[in-house]
């Protein structure tokens, strides 16, 4: 799936159409004719495809070598996503808009949340959509996984947390002056499950599977898609899938969830909005068996020493009309032999009015801002969203108590107007895994901005209040952005939830630059976020100026056309942006702009972009990427050859890429790893036996600056 920009995708797609498609036209391998991938049918504008090429053919056939490493390397630079073809029908139903805020219930580890995005920043000409990303997962490790398959599409509107998703807290915001419950537009609720529709690929499950996995999941699976009604606005939609065919899990739960709702929920009819996919509908009729083969087709024929392990929402709903009310046959069943993929339920509810145990919730909401402490004293109230938990904590009399949580408040309203959004009082949530840096917004009057805002000429627009460090001592040596809607959140609500990741970055600090005239240097991973407000610095190239940029490290000026070296010399040495826009009038060129991130030295020009970026761009310009990377290894005779005056300079920032090019190979084994067996839902299970783990280590405090994507140090299947 290309998850690129609309234009990039294009481009993409073109590219392999017209280079790596027709080098596989009448390949073979070993005795075999290699088969053409084919696009998916029903995903939009032909950016889902679909191969039938091994991993070992694909890895090991030096005829696909070229194919492969373009793969693994657009993969990395966030351009292509790779999974298995059915997850990614949940995200296409939600119908996401620009403005949408959706939560991501058990997001790791973030293809899902990968389209989400995508979709968010339909628009490239608008670096901050209304809408945002929330992305959970209650396992801390895969967190980090999550963190790196969000940051590669380089979002200022992600955020992940932590949390158990059944319990998830209701995250408050300011609106006008007034804090009010955040509820949803769009959720995904890709829940654990027992992963049976894997059976294809994946051949632990027909060595482990047994019915009791469906039995023990679907207590945890029904409170997941409660919560996650509960904090879906009116008018929302949620989608419930899981890789798992037995009904207990798919059916039973929506039942369940349908029938206790008392109307305020129904199924959606989505039949018609993926024209080309082959499914089923959901039936409405099943048995409930246990371990040692006993079955049971009501509650009531269950023994009493069964009854904690079979419980009464398992089962179908005897009374006919009601049965009938729900509408279980617009659930979608996909079987593996439909359009050879896996096994997948999809189940799309639409929210028409609040959940029967919440009706009071609005009219107590209102009361919020009249008692004294009101984050803190009625959080378990909201989160609860039950009538009886808000009435208990009015009613406490232990003054000593009461002392306590006022001081706890204060404290969390001061932090909130310094901008620091720190973790949660350990005496209000329970923290595991690795303790988070806060997150310090810039003040209005930060001396650190004036000089960048006078540097780069940023336009008066410039949403200078959503820029945040991850220190609030020392030397700030990053800058990061969120949207203003994700700052309403962090700020209202460091006290309730446990960030991991959000913002993206946009400046670095660079060591030398101060004598330029700013301490900070542009950063390739937010410049596409950044440049609309840029009004200054910015130099124009053609076509042929980007390949000198990509294929050589520190080119001199005089390798440059006329009109980029004289550009270049009217302005001050220091961080500058390279534009490339295309030229409709030559087809043949690549007709996607690019936005490049550049040093302009004494006497030379170099490009601050990562490595896996660089081949990308190469790639859509038709340059051969294996003769490029022969270049990169040059670097070291460039270096001599290039600006002596620069040369520390550029020596402390290639360091720096160094360390960011060690970061991708990284990821990049990590992306490998993780293929190994193609993402699918089977790894959101951490109940049972994850198909991914991963170990991380954290590094200490005062490198936590440093730390741009992710904490990782290796990643097993």
């Amino acid at each position: 799936m290309f998850c690129s920009f609309c234009s990039h995708a294009k481009e993409i797609l073109h590219c392999l159409k017209n280079k790596y498609f027709k080098e596989l036209q009448d390949l073979v391998v070993d005795g075999q004719k290699i088969e053409m991938p084919q696009p998916l049918t029903w995903y939009p504008e032909e950016l889902a495809w679909h191969t039938n090429l091994s991993r070992k053919i694909l890895r090991k056939s030096p005829q696909l070598e070229k194919f492969h490493q373009f793969l693994v390397s657009e993969t990395e630079c966030g351009n292509i996503s790779r999974q298995e073809a059915v997850s990614m029908i949940p995200p296409l139903l939600l119908n996401v808009n620009p403005h949408h805020k959706i939560l991501d219930m058990c997001a790791a580890p973030g293809s899902k949340t990968a389209q989400l995005i995508e979709m968010l920043h339909a628009d490239m000409n608008v670096p901050f959509p209304e809408g945002f990303v929330i992305a959970n997962d209650v396992d801390n490790k895969r967190c980090y996984l999550l963190v790196h398959q969000a940051k590669r599409l380089s979002s200022p509107c992600i955020m992940v947390v932590n949390h158990d998703a059944s319990s998830i807290p209701t995250l408050q915001i300011d609106i006008k002056g007034r804090k009010e419950a955040l509820f949803y537009d769009r959720i995904l609720c890709d829940v654990p499950c027992s992963g049976d529709g894997t059976m294809r690929k994946n051949i632990d499950v027909w060595k482990k599977w047994t019915t009791q996995n469906s039995l023990q999941l679907h207590g945890l699976q029904l409170r997941i898609a409660t919560r996650g009604v509960e904090q879906l606005a009116e008018g929302g939609r949620m989608v419930y899938s899981t890789c798992s065919l037995n009904p207990v899990e798919n059916e039973a739960v929506i039942a369940s969830l349908l029938e206790k709702s008392e109307g305020a929920l129904e199924l959606a009819d989505v039949s018609s909005e993926l024209p080309g996919l082959k499914w089923m509908p959901g039936i409405k009729q099943w048995k409930v068996m246990l371990k040692d083969g006993q079955w049971f087709e009501s509650w009531k024929d269950v023994p009493a020493n069964r009854q904690t392990q079979i419980r009464p929402t398992m089962f179908p709903i005897e009374d006919e009309e009601k049965l009938k009310a729900l509408n279980l046959e617009r659930c979608l069943r996909i079987l593996p032999h439909h359009q050879n993929t896996g096994g997948f339920f999809v189940a799309v509810l639409v929210k028409k009015s609040p959940m029967p145990w919440n009706k009071r919730q609005p009219k107590l909401q209102r009361k919020l801002p009249q008692r004294t402490g009101e984050i803190s004293v009625t959080a378990t109230a909201i989160d609860d969203g039950s009538v009886e938990s808000v009435e208990e904590s009015p009613a406490t009399k232990d003054e000593e108590t009461k002392e306590t949580q006022h001081l706890l408040n204060v404290g969390c309203e001061q932090s909130k107007k310094e901008g620091v959004c720190g973790p949660p009082p350990s005496k209000k949530m329970k923290l595991f895994g690795f303790k988070e840096d806060p997150f310090v917004f810039l003040s209005e009057d930060d001396p650190l901005f004036l000089p960048i805002e006078k540097f780069y000429a940023l336009d008066p627009s410039f949403p200078k209040m959503n820029l945040l460090t991850r220190t609030q001592e020392g030397k700030k040596r990053q800058l990061y952005m969120v949207s203003k809607e994700l700052r309403n959140v962090l700020l209202n609500n460091s006290e309730r939830m446990k960030v991991i990741n959000t913002g993206i970055k946009v400046w670095s600090r660079n060591s030398d630059g101060e004598q330029f005239g700013c301490a900070f240097r542009l950063a390739q991973e937010g410049i596409y976020t950044l440049y609309p407000f840029i009004n200054a610095r910015i130099i124009n190239v053609c076509i042929e100026d980007v390949k000198v940029l990509l294929t050589q490290e520190n080119p001199f000026l005089s390798k440059f056309s006329s009109e980029t070296h004289k550009r270049v010399k009217e302005l001050a040495m220091g961080s500058i942006v390279l534009k490339y826009e295309p030229d409709p009038s030559i087809p043949d060129t690549l007709q996607c702009p690019i936005v490049l991130c550049g040093w302009h030295g004494k006497t030379s020009l170099r490009a601050f972009v990562p490595k896996n970026e660089r081949l990308h761009y190469l790639r859509m310009m038709g340059v051969e990427v294996f003769k490029a990377k022969r270049k990169e290894e040059d670097f070291d005779s460039k270096m001599e050859e290039g600006d002596q005056d620069n040369t520390k300079q550029m020596e402390e920032e290639m360091d720096m890429e160094h360390r960011a090019e060690d970061h991708n190979e990284l990821a990049t084994t990590m992306e490998a790893e993780v293929d190994e067996e193609p993402i699918h839902e089977l790894v959101k299970s951490s109940v049972l036996e994850p198909e991914t783990t991963m170990e991380s280590s954290r590094p200490s405090s005062e490198n936590a600056e440093n730390r741009d994507i992710t904490d990782l140090s290796s990643v097993k299947d």
